[in-house]
């Protein structure tokens, strides 16, 4: 009776499919098998004659183990074949339970397949232990290996020999090997050899492992290179700046306002501008990748990026220009405050002793802008400075940013407001 479950101790035979006398094919269906959880058909694994029937059609509560039919090879005469003595043992539930992980090779069928005057279920010669064994069995604190018990179950060891059987596994855990050289087919030091083996290339030798020795330094030395460490640390910072007109954003400011009715602040123009030209900045030489960028490159998955995203925030100071005046003989003719056309007609005698008044020249108009932090001049001709300080190397950097940020102001403000 074959094992169609790693837990099936017992099935009922519901009907043979082929009669004594009969040849059949590996893949055919010999039998019908029933338990209390399903029906099974049982496939013929090689070609062969079914040579006698032992457990017929309705037969109830069949254990594991039992022969229930004896095969013979094809082309055999059924009728001269002689039928071995039945020597197997049913499986025990108990031992079902000790050892219910059996793969696949113990599912298998469990028809007994006889040649003339040779048993299938004895155990070869070779097979059998040369010597009683010695040593620790099996701990009984963990369940034998699916690969074990199906060994012991081919070659119908009993539960009595297994516990014999010296363990060299972990935790004093039966292996396949220790059944092998229980049965002969190995040597039977080997199993042991290699769990040895295994556990010494588990660990891992540092004996050869030697520490660096420090060489002594004196304190002037020491001191020095304090000294020095400090000196690398302060950061050389450098000014980058650039002239932006801001008339192209007063003209769509005023045609939003007069098409809309809605007055944008300059402030919203600035801060859009600044975040679109932060976007995908060259790196600077001194700037090293981070982890993440060489592990991507050792792996393979990805380049080093030679780009990056700036936080970069301009500082703004407006400076209104004044324009130039005609050159002057005199030198009251360089004063700003005095009109060029009194200047040749009045003495300076006068002028000191408040005898003649000169006209003034009107001031230049300008108006302005107020933003957080600073002040945008608005008038014409005025000259906006959007400056920066950055470190020694990262001149190209914000040099690009502020160019990036005059192309957008100067050229095509009307996308920011989108």
């Amino acid at each position: 009776m074959p094992a169609m479950s790693p837990t099936m101790t017992e099935g009922n035979i519901s009907s043979w499919k082929v009669k004594e006398g009969d040849s059949f094919s590996a893949g055919d269906i010999l039998l019908e098998i029933e338990t209390d959880k399903a029906s099974m058909d049982v496939e013929a694994q090689d070609d062969g004659v079914m040579a006698k029937i032992l457990q017929g059609d309705g037969s109830k509560a069949v254990k594991v183990g039992t022969r229930i039919a004896v095969l013979g090879d094809p082309g055999d005469d059924v009728s001269s074949l002689e039928v071995p003595p039945d020597d197997s043992k049913p499986v025990q539930s108990e031992a079902d339970n000790v050892k219910g992980g059996a793969d696949s090779k113990y599912e298998t069928s469990g028809v007994e397949k006889e040649t003339p005057g040779t048993p299938q279920n004895k155990r070869p010669a070779k097979d059998k232990p040369k010597t009683s064994p010695t040593g620790p069995g099996q701990n009984p604190k963990y369940p034998l290996y699916p690969s074990v018990i199906a060994l012991v179950h081919e070659n119908h060891i009993s539960d009595d020999e297994v516990a014999k059987i010296p363990a060299t596994g972990p935790n004093g855990r039966l292996l396949k090997g220790d059944v092998l050289a229980y049965l002969g087919t190995i040597d039977s030091d080997y199993p042991a050899s290699q769990s040895k083996r295994i556990e010494h290339m588990a660990h891992l030798d540092l004996s050869n492992i030697k520490v660096l020795p420090t060489t002594p330094k004196t304190a002037a030395k020491a001191a020095g290179g304090a000294a020095a460490v400090a000196e690398e640390k302060i950061p050389q910072v450098t000014g980058v700046s650039i002239t932006v007109s801001l008339a192209e954003v007063l003209k769509v400011q005023k045609r939003i306002k007069d098409t809309l009715g809605v007055t944008v602040p300059l402030s919203t123009f600035l801060a859009r501008a600044v975040d679109l030209a932060n976007d995908d900045l060259p790196k600077p030489k001194h700037a090293k990748p981070s982890a993440d960028d060489l592990f991507n490159a050792v792996l393979g998955l990805d380049t080093i990026p030679t780009t990056s995203r700036g936080t970069y925030l301009p500082q703004i100071d407006a400076f209104p220009v004044v324009p130039p005046r005609k050159a002057q003989a005199t030198s009251l003719a360089h004063s700003p405050r005095v009109s060029t056309s009194t200047a040749k007609k009045i003495d300076i005698i006068d002028v000191l002793s408040g005898k003649v008044t000169p006209k003034r020249a009107a001031p230049f108009s300008t108006s302005s802008v107020s933003i957080p932090g600073r002040t945008l001049s608005t008038a014409d001709g005025a000259v906006n400075v959007f400056s920066l300080t950055v470190p020694v190397g990262e001149e190209k950097r914000a040099r690009t940013f502020l160019e990036r940020v005059k192309t957008v102001l100067q050229v095509e403000p009307g996308k920011l407001v989108l």
